[in-house]
């Protein structure tokens, strides 16, 4: 049996006449750039977020950039993340002329350890009075399930720390019945095409409840422009364009089934995984609803199973496997192996399985199985 590691093309056949309309709706209109689709889009995903402001911009990448610009991060500022997660989150800090400061994760969720931040912080403050404090934190989403972010947000309160998430997998995710990205002064997010929410080409939002910032991000991304030829400030042009505004309007009105599916293949891997004593499967916590943009195991000798499962017909992704301290971008901060020992930990072990909605429980059965073989 072949199964693919992502299948677009099945999703894609599935709303093939509503995706078509939604082309047509913009090629008949010409609003190719910004204009109503990227409106309507805005205001429908904000909604979907339970958030009042919705920023549509060209990535995920430029969410983040667009969004710490506009708080005002800048040189010399620290900003706090994690370094298991896509590069873009870095960058997106180094861009602004601030400094990436990574905290490892924890064990059960791989995501931001609460402990940790305050523990840097504790450590961090009485350290600044010569040198730009903390300013913000960025808390990463992992895979779909949302980071703890209540005691993440008293320790921000604490410490006068804007936050940020970075929701760019975690379309629909919720902690404690609240939607991913509304929990934060603002949340980013990416439509790259294999999100759950996915554009046909690259595309990203902000969320927010802050009308001021909404307003500051809106203007910066359209060359600092508050109406034509007026330019306020220096900016850049990161607008979405309006075929991608609205295809994503099309696909939005499908995730919560699509979202549900995925929580049902995730259920259903977590059932046949059962008991294989060489392998961890996903926890969810329990104040999250995981939305699994990834469902990633750990397990040894990681790259001998990845290649045993592709000769089965078996298609296997890592996410990631160079945490972004070890990049060769990142070299110059002279954070060595060992330095965040989780983080490093999941680099080495993690393996993402096929996870679609439209992967059928005889593919998921027959991964499962294989594994299962393959594991002893």
């Amino acid at each position: 049996m072949k199964v693919p590691f992502l299948d677009l093309k099945s999703q894609y056949q599935s709303i093939r006449d509503e995706i078509h309309a939604a082309i047509q709706q913009v090629l008949d209109t010409t609003a190719f750039a910004g204009g109503p689709f990227v409106a309507q889009f805005e205001k429908e995903f904000a909604a979907f977020c339970d958030c009042k402001e919705g920023i549509g911009v060209g990535s995920g990448t430029e969410a983040l950039w667009l969004c710490l610009l506009a708080l005002g991060i800048g040189q010399g500022d620290e900003v706090i993340t994690v370094p298991n997660s896509f590069i873009a989150t870095a960058e997106a800090i180094s861009f602004c002329g601030a400094k990436p400061v990574f905290v490892d994760v924890d064990e059960r969720t791989y995501n931001l350890d609460p402990n940790k931040l305050e523990d840097y912080l504790k450590f961090r403050i009485p350290h600044s009075a010569f040198r730009n404090c903390p300013k913000a934190v960025i808390p990463v989403h992992l895979f779909g399930q949302p980071a703890d972010m209540d005691p993440i947000l008293e320790i921000a309160r604490k410490y006068n720390l804007m936050v940020i998430e970075d929701a760019c997998q975690a379309h629909g995710g919720e902690y404690k019945g609240k939607k991913a990205g509304s929990l934060g002064d603002a949340g980013c997010f990416s439509f790259y095409p294999g999100k759950n929410l996915g554009a046909y080409g690259e595309a990203g939002a902000v969320v927010t409840n802050n009308s001021e910032l909404a307003g500051k991000i809106r203007i910066i991304r359209d060359h600092g422009q508050s109406k034509k030829y007026c330019h306020d400030l220096i900016g850049w042009n990161d607008r979405m364009d309006g075929i991608q505004g609205a295809i994503l309007s099309a696909k939005l009105r499908h995730l919560p089934a699509w979202n549900e599916a995925r929580r049902k293949n995730a259920e259903l891997y977590d059932q046949l995984l059962k008991g294989a004593d060489s392998i961890i499967v996903p926890q969810e916590a329990q104040y999250a609803r995981h939305i699994y943009h990834i469902y990633a195991l750990r397990v040894q000798n990681r790259d001998k199973l990845m290649n045993a499962l592709a000769e089965k017909g078996i298609s296997c992704g890592i996410h990631y496997p160079i945490p972004i301290h070890l990049t060769d971008a990142y070299k110059f901060m002279g954070l060595g192996r060992g330095s965040f020992p989780m983080a490093e930990k999941c680099a080495d072990e993690f393996l993402s399985l096929p996870m679609y909605p439209e992967l059928t429980s005889e593919q998921i059965e027959y991964v499962a199985a294989q594994i299962k073989e393959l594991t002893g």
